[in-house]
């Protein structure tokens, strides 16, 4: 079964009076559980993509269908529900909220899905115990690492059970070693919980960690390959 599926999509912005086509009728679906990358140089199309999966944009023709729900043209509210409970998301710039600890930022999702304060509470030390942040549940953001901040903001994604994360250039501010740790991380999470995994990137380290890569050039897709 399929977690996306996208169908004959296209995207044009307006930048002052010129039309830029970031995506020009793109096909592609995902299956559940994948771990897949989404590869291109800056411009291909590919930071587009994974936004318009993700609700946060929309498309300017064409359907996207995300976990059996068909989300074009659904309300900014329903949206806005969709991402909340079905979609992790792990940002380059981390995004992350720099006057809550750790565990706080942790919690944020659930603290909106509902979630009682005992049940966060506990989700959130044993996912930052999992991905390697024994004992700083309780620092803020600047007095963590780079990397260290990513984890966060992967254990962030995950602890609210979705049913995809979409990673966009989650290790563009790491060094290689960082960014190899949390591939691997994120891998062996995919493994276990059977999350589905998107990442839009360049990076050839998580390109080789990918079990597909859709390679877009120009808002199309020029190579689809599965290892």
């Amino acid at each position: 079964m399929n977690m996306v599926d996208v169908i004959d999509v296209s995207k044009t912005y307006e930048q002052g009076k010129v039309l830029v086509h970031a995506l020009a009728g793109v096909s592609l679906s995902v299956a559940k559980g994948e771990f897949t990358a989404l590869a291109g140089p800056s411009g291909s199309g590919k930071t587009t993509l994974l936004n318009l999966i993700g609700g946060l944009d929309a498309p300017t023709q064409g359907r996207i269908i995300l976990d059996s729900q068909e989300i074009t043209g659904l309300s900014q509210s329903s949206l806005a529900n969709l991402r909340l409970n079905k979609i992790g998301f792990v940002f380059q710039a981390y995004n992350i909220i720099p006057v809550l600890s750790a565990r706080e930022n942790v919690e944020y999702v659930m603290l909106m899905q509902g979630v009682p304060a005992r049940e966060r509470a506990d989700r959130a030390r044993a996912i930052l115990d999992e991905v390697g942040l024994v004992n700083m549940h309780d620092r803020r953001p600047a007095e963590l690492s780079g990397g260290q901040q990513q984890r966060v903001a992967v254990a962030r994604a995950i602890v609210s059970q979705p049913s995809i994360v979409l990673a966009d250039e989650p290790t563009a501010n790491l060094d290689s070693q960082t960014g190899q740790e949390l591939l691997e991380m994120m891998a062996r999470m995919n493994q276990e919980r059977k999350v589905t995994f998107i990442f839009s990137t360049h990076d050839r380290m998580v390109m080789d960690h990918a079990r597909r890569i859709v390679r877009l050039k120009d808002g199309l897709v020029s190579d689809d390959h599965t290892k």
